[in-house]
């Protein structure tokens, strides 16, 4: 039996969790997410987050221990250099889990959720990409208000990601989440049935 395994992707504050939201309640899809795992890796105790505090120091750490992801933010959304460094700290730890669930799932279809698929290499774990995109404006309103950023953090954030544009052009479905709620969930369904496997 060959899974078929979608990466779901798209730029940041463009949708994914609405879309996961709808594949996990109304399609029982099993979704595991690259931002969960990454955050587990850098838990509180494990190497990785030891390898981060010995590069910056105490300040990225908060009283408890934990990651401090506001300062860790301000760093590697404004230095490229040391986006690289993290991520190649972090990737191969999320491949590893990546590769794990998908062996010991017993079902057919699964969704990765991967919002840097392009950017951390994963594309060869999947079957198929979806991106899902909307207007740069909406997408600029979006993480304003969902993560209380001022337009120039919000623009660092999106510009350290590879373009929708980009991401588009290696797409095999693409959601368009600039329309409504019932227009997105439309296109889902649609996605899902017309590139199942027979």
């Amino acid at each position: 039996m060959t899974k078929r395994i979608i990466g779901l992707t798209g730029g940041i504050a463009t949708g994914k969790t609405t879309v996961t939201n709808y594949l996990a309640s109304s399609y029982n899809l099993p979704i595991l997410d690259a931002d969960i795992y990454a955050r587990e890796a850098v838990s509180l105790g494990s190497p990785i987050l030891g390898t981060i505090a010995q590069r910056y120091g105490e300040k990225i750490l908060l009283p408890d221990g934990s990651l401090n992801r506001q300062k860790l933010g301000e760093i590697i959304f404004n230095r490229q250099d040391e986006r690289n460094w993290i991520d190649n700290l972090i990737h191969p730890n999320v491949r590893d889990r990546f590769l794990t669930a998908i062996a010991l799932s017993s079902s057919e279809t699964l969704v990765l959720v991967v919002p840097l698929l392009f950017e951390a290499r994963m594309t060869d774990l999947v079957t198929e990409i979806w991106v899902v995109r909307c207007s740069q404006e909406q997408q600029l309103q979006r993480l304003i208000q969902r993560n209380h950023l001022n337009r120039e953090q919000a623009q660092a954030r999106i510009n350290s990601q590879l373009s929708i544009e980009e991401k588009v052009a290696y797409a095999d479905i693409i959601l368009d989440n600039s329309s409504t709620l019932e227009v997105l969930l439309k296109q889902i369904d649609v996605a899902l049935k017309s590139t199942s496997k027979e």
